[in-house]
This record gives C-alpha cells, sequence and structure tokens, in this order.
C-alpha cells in the first residue's frame, strides 16, 4: 500500500514540511526551470525554494514552449543563474535598479546543461554566478566541486546577495530537517559509511 503523501510539500504525511516552510517576499522574482527527473527526488529542494517564496515560479519540463512568456515579466529583467564564459558575477542591488528575475535551471549539472541546450532563448540569457558561496549543506550528495550547491542553497545565496538587508534563511529549515530525516531514516552508520 503507498504512503500517503502531502499535497503540498509531496513529503510522506508523517514527515509533512509545511510547518517548517516560510512565506518570504522578495524584490527579486525566481523562476526555477525543473528537470522532469527531478520531480520526484526525495530531496526535491527546487519544490521547497517555490513554496517558500511568494514571488516565485516552478516550471517542470524540458523544453518550454511558453519561455518567451516566462522570461518577460513586465518591471524584472532576467538573468540566468548559471556558471559559464561570460557570466558576471551578483551584486548588490540598489533600490533604483530594476530588479531581476532570476531564472534558475534545476537538475544534475549535465540535466542542466540539458536544458539550455533545448531552449536557446534559456541559453541566451545574460548569465550571473554566485561569489562567495558558502560550504553546502547537502551532506548526501556528494558535489562536484568544494562551491557546489543545491538549488534551495543557491537561490538563498543568490538572494542574499541581491537583497542584503533582508533573510532567507528561513528557506533553509525545511531543507535540513528534510536532511536530518533521511540521515535518520538511513542510520548514523550507513551515512557515515557512505557520505562522511
Amino acid at each position: 500500500m503507498p504512503r500517503v503523501r502531502c499535497e503540498r510539500c509531496h513529503r510522506p504525511e508523517n514527515h509533512c514540511l509545511c510547518a517548517l516552510i516560510p512565506q518570504l517576499d522578495s524584490r527579486t522574482r525566481v523562476l526555477i526551470l525543473q528537470h522532469p527527473s527531478e520531480v520526484n527526488h526525495a530531496l526535491n529542494t527546487a519544490r521547497l525554494a517555490a513554496l517558500g517564496l511568494t514571488n516565485a515560479q516552478w516550471v517542470v519540463g524540458e523544453v518550454f514552449d511558453n519561455l518567451a512568456e516566462l522570461l518577460n515579466v513586465p518591471g524584472y529583467q532576467a538573468r540566468l543563474l548559471f556558471p559559464g564564459g561570460g557570466a558576471t558575477a551578483l551584486e548588490a542591488e540598489s533600490s533604483t535598479d530594476t530588479p531581476l528575475l532570476l531564472v534558475v535551471p534545476d537538475g544534475t549539472w549535465r540535466k542542466a546543461r540539458k536544458l539550455l541546450h533545448l531552449n536557446p532563448l534559456l541559453a541566451a540569457l545574460p548569465r550571473v554566478t554566485l561569489s562567495n558561496a558558502p560550504a553546502t549543506r547537502y551532506r548526501l550528495r556528494k558535489a562536484p566541486g568544494p562551491d557546489a550547491l543545491s538549488t534551495l542553497e543557491a537561490i538563498v545565496h543568490a538572494l542574499h546577495t541581491l537583497e542584503p538587508q533582508r533573510s532567507f534563511e528561513p528557506l533553509l529549515r525545511p531543507f535540513e530537517a528534510l536532511i536530518e530525516g533521511q540521515i535518520a531514516a538511513m542510520g548514523e552508520e550507513t551515512f557515515r559509511r557512505n557520505h562522511s
């Protein structure tokens, strides 16, 4: 018999994270484009980001037929949060700057690159990257490098950079609870053996 899942956070009902998910406003609009392979992943941090931010949109797909519409939000300038040639480091915005529509591809690095390849409009956006990124708290996945963050962590760091007068730290509470729950489910010994 399948476990009953929470309709909102998609976690098993006895591990629902909704009480920990904040409702934070931001000047920056966040558009998360998630590869379909990530949707049912137990550690879907993009869903947590979209649920915790009032000015966020989460779209799942490989080819986004309505991408021009998604990117052309009046009053915002779109930037792709993704490393690569010509990418500039994010900096704090002043209140006179046009707010950003921060476009965040979600998936493994390979799948995120595929999203860019399949959506030329996405690949053509000006790119921004994170600087001074903190160490990841994502202790359950092997990171490809020391500055690799989960989607949620990257969004939180980007928002802290763009809007330093606000705290987006509450977005990480459900993420940390999710990781602690996964570690508890596998057992401390198994966790240490596979992830230390």
